[in-house]
């Protein structure tokens, strides 16, 4: 197997890793019960997605 011939620099391997960061999901407030929700998504706490009702919830 190869071996490298230098270490790496501390340089180098930062801007290698540059790109690892992780982001932030997004979310966004739910239209019905304003909880924060995934784009895209059902809301968990309520049920609702684009204006209607779209799961039902049992409620504890």
């Amino acid at each position: 197997m190869a071996n490298p011939k230098r270490q790496t620099s501390k340089r180098r391997q930062r801007q290698r890793r540059s790109h690892h960061a992780l982001t932030a999901t997004a979310t966004t407030n739910c239209s019905n019960c304003g909880e924060l929700v995934r784009p895209h998504r059902v809301c968990g706490s309520c049920g609702w997605f684009g204006g209607k009702q779209v799961v039902a919830v049992e409620e504890d």
